[in-house]
């Protein structure tokens, strides 16, 4: 089942995307046809909160009025939202090994441009990329980001004020169900209620002076609309494996980066299972991936400009669109 949150007559609504992901029926309007209005059907959260049979009702109501139209609004049109508007939390990994080498030497060639070194610059890309830092193979790394900061597909980033360098991030993620806590591996994936995209907007100037102070990103991530995820949410019986899905992102049309979600140091069994540890997991909180090998600009010496179109397209889910736009 795919799941979005969508503006219809000034309400938000969530729906089931069908038809070859051009259509989304309203559940809540479906459900009220029938004359029993489902609390499950108010919100993505309301959904997620309700686990037990909220699905397999979701799949009722549309198997009864899906086929009628007036039910449904089309995807094209419609005002897609960010599939959980306001996540509980936000926590974005590191899980990819390319990444997370080249992206420390993306900032160091972002530092030497900036200072006019070419002699600096040309001796960092004629290093090699050295080994992996112990530290990632021992336990999953990630930072908590702004919750608030969250949008949809379809919508403008507005490039933060203090930052000349724009990047995008090409990642996948999941919404979690099911509070609980020191949740095992082999239990994990109960609490996983499905996969989206992740757009994660960087402006790496600024994160590159944060990052000295060795205390993760801050101003660098958290800008008004520079988490975006979506187009809406799969659920696993429609994703299968998981890890083995190919990844792309589209700028203005052109391909700048591919990859495949394999080769993650930790699964999100296993980042569920250390986050959990003496921590709650709440239902309805956002994971990401962190970035693909080659999924951004900094690694790539290829940043965003004005008015530009990004896509980022993931095998199984979709395609989640953005354009940036300087204030």
């Amino acid at each position: 089942m795919k799941l979005a949150t969508f503006k219809s007559g000034g309400q938000e609504k969530i729906g089931i995307v069908h038809t070859g992901d051009t259509l989304m029926f309203d559940l809540a309007a479906a459900a009220s046809r029938s004359g029993s209005a489902n609390p499950a059907f108010a919100s993505m959260l309301a959904l997620i909160d309700a686990e037990g049979g909220a699905l397999e009702q979701a799949a009722k109501v549309f198997d009864k009025h899906g086929k009628d139209e007036s039910l449904s609004v089309p995807v094209q049109t419609a005002e897609i939202l960010a599939p959980v508007p306001e996540p509980r939390q936000m926590r974005d990994g590191m899980s990819f090994p390319l990444h997370i080498l080249q992206a420390p030497r993306g900032q160091l060639k972002l530092a030497a441009r900036a200072k006019g070194d070419m002699a600096e610059l040309a001796r960092i890309e004629a290093e090699p990329l050295g080994e992996l830092p112990e530290v990632y193979r021992k336990q999953p790394i990630y930072y908590i980001t702004n919750r608030f900061s969250v949008r949809g597909t379809n919508t403008t980033v507005k490039w933060p004020r203090y930052s000349q360098v724009m990047d995008y991030e090409l990642e996948f993620g999941i919404i979690t169900k099911g509070k609980g806590a020191n949740i095992s591996a082999a239990k994990a994936a109960d609490h996983i209620f499905g996969y989206t995209i992740f757009n994660d907007f960087s402006a790496r100037d600024a994160q590159r002076i944060e990052m000295e102070g060795r205390l993760g990103p801050a101003k660098g991530k958290s800008f008004d609309g520079g988490n975006v995820m979506g187009p809406w949410i799969v659920t696993p019986d429609e994703i299968g494996d998981p890890y083995k899905l190919k990844m792309e992102a589209r700028v203005n049309g052109e391909r700048r980066s591919h990859g495949v979600s394999e080769g993650m140091l930790f699964s999100f069994e296993e980042i569920i299972a250390h986050v959990s540890q003496d921590e709650t997991l709440m239902p309805g909180e956002f994971i990401g991936s962190g970035t693909v090998g080659n999924g951004c600009g900094l690694e790539l010496g290829w940043y965003l400009e004005h008015g530009d179109t990004i896509e980022l397209e993931v095998e199984k889910i979709g395609t989640l669109k953005n354009r940036v736009e300087r204030q």
